[in-house]
């Protein structure tokens, strides 16, 4: 029997629960394949769901083998699988987990074609933040070219793929970061950076947005604070805290959940390739380091992406 080394939890807690077992290596079922794994990437939510915070919502087995977003090497193909062959190099969004481990089946149709033009490795940051990134942008945000667009939140990894995007769009981009992201988001393609420890986000801006993207969990305060920063006819789209705005004012608020698309993973994809969309690896870790990757985002010591190496 073959074994491989995963990171899963067997309880919920701190990071500590985090624990590096051998396990049999597994065989792809019907419409599946076997991805050799060559780095997933932590996102923040994934810490929610190892403190138990997302029960009520997603509900896992345990133990449980964390990781959502997945780059690898198609290593065997399941019966009734088309579309792939040994070899390819792929993505996906495993909603059930699984890929934070040398090896993980993936169903076939989660799955695409891998950039061709930078690290595999490096593709693991896509997945998830990617497809927050264009869903909130294009899909939610409806930005457009002429556009001014606040990106609140923008130093994280899914504010990097917001920021991009916004810009390929044609937006005027202005985001809020930590003074240690402002170089990072001026690469991106931010036109103006709000530094939002040095005061209100109010008093940098100068007229309304046309769209605010909110990408962090804000107190209710900060929440009311920016809902006034929308004009009349825009649109607040937030992935964490929902922001409502006043029932007099005019704006639309949506709190999104990202779906598994992977039609607009190829989409991604094909930024990626074109040179329109970079991705920033901010970090790479072994699988061995990924409790400390988890306690350092509860202390809000991580920054970009950080992709880990089973």
């Amino acid at each position: 029997m073959t074994m491989m080394k995963t990171a899963r939890i067997h309880e919920y807690g701190d990071s500590s629960v985090i624990r590096y077992d051998a396990v049999p290596r597994p065989r792809p079922a019907f419409g599946e394949v076997l991805v050799h794994v060559a780095a997933t990437s932590f996102n923040p939510t994934e810490a929610a769901l190892r403190a138990g915070m997302l029960q009520a919502f997603f509900s896992v087995d345990l133990p449980y083998t964390l990781g959502w977003d997945l780059a690898g090497t198609v290593a065997e193909i399941g019966a009734g699988t088309e579309g792939f062959a040994v070899g390819d190099r792929v993505i996906g969004r495993l909603d059930g987990g699984g890929a934070a481990a040398q090896y993980v089946r993936a169903p076939a149709a989660v799955l695409v074609a891998a950039p061709a033009s930078i690290p595999l490795a490096h593709a693991a940051a896509l997945p998830v933040a990617g497809l927050t990134a264009w869903q909130a942008v294009f899909e939610h945000g409806k930005v457009a070219a002429g556009q001014r667009v606040l990106v609140n939140g923008a130093g994280g990894g899914v504010g990097g793929f917001v920021t991009q995007l916004a810009k390929h769009a044609g937006a005027e981009v202005i985001v809020t970061a930590s003074p240690r992201s402002t170089a990072a988001v001026l690469r991106q393609g931010a036109d103006q950076v709000i530094d939002y420890t040095a005061g209100p986000v109010s008093a940098a801006l100068d007229r309304p947005v046309d769209t605010l993207l909110n990408l962090v969990p804000l107190s209710p305060q900060d929440a009311a604070a920016l809902a006034p920063l929308v004009r009349p006819g825009g649109r607040i789209i937030s992935i964490a805290t929902p922001i409502e705005p006043a029932a007099d004012a005019g704006v639309s608020a949506i709190h999104m959940v990202a779906r598994n698309d992977v039609a607009h993973l190829a989409g991604l994809v094909e930024l990626v390739d074109a040179g329109a969309l970079g991705i920033d690896i901010s970090e790479s870790r072994p699988l061995a380091g990924l409790a400390d990757v988890h306690r350092r985002s509860e202390a809000g010591q991580n920054r970009g992406k950080i992709i880990i190496i089973p």
